[in-house]
């Protein structure tokens, strides 16, 4: 989320996802990284991989193991007004599905099943 602009978990979660996307093309992931806050915490449950805790270990995940395929949202369905459970396909055709946590503007959680 943008700071100053208040909006709700489904705007959030597109500006997120478009940012990704964007993320993709591009190969620079600075931009997407710094909507994190510093001690956000990613994990991706299928397959199972160890929690990525804080802004530096996710980047590294990012920059070790860059995503190739940008997401196109299929379903948001909001939990309270910080969190969107988030149904998407990637560009490659494969389902997945996260939770996305914001505190603030920025994302403090997120839980991926690919």
């Amino acid at each position: 989320m943008t700071p100053g602009e208040p909006r709700g978990p489904a705007q959030a979660v597109a500006a997120h996802c478009e940012l990704f996307n964007r993320c993709v093309e591009s190969g620079d992931w600075k931009p997407f990284l710094d909507t994190f806050t510093e001690d956000a915490v990613m994990t991706v449950q299928r397959p199972p991989l160890p929690a990525f805790v804080g802004r530096e270990a996710i980047a590294a995940a990012y920059a070790e193991a860059p995503p190739r395929w940008t997401m196109q949202v299929t379903d948001v369905r909001e939990q309270g007004a910080d969190t969107a459970v988030v149904g998407f396909r990637w560009s490659s055709g494969r389902p997945g599905a996260m939770t996305v946590t914001w505190r603030g503007s920025a994302v403090c959680a997120v839980r991926i099943s690919l």
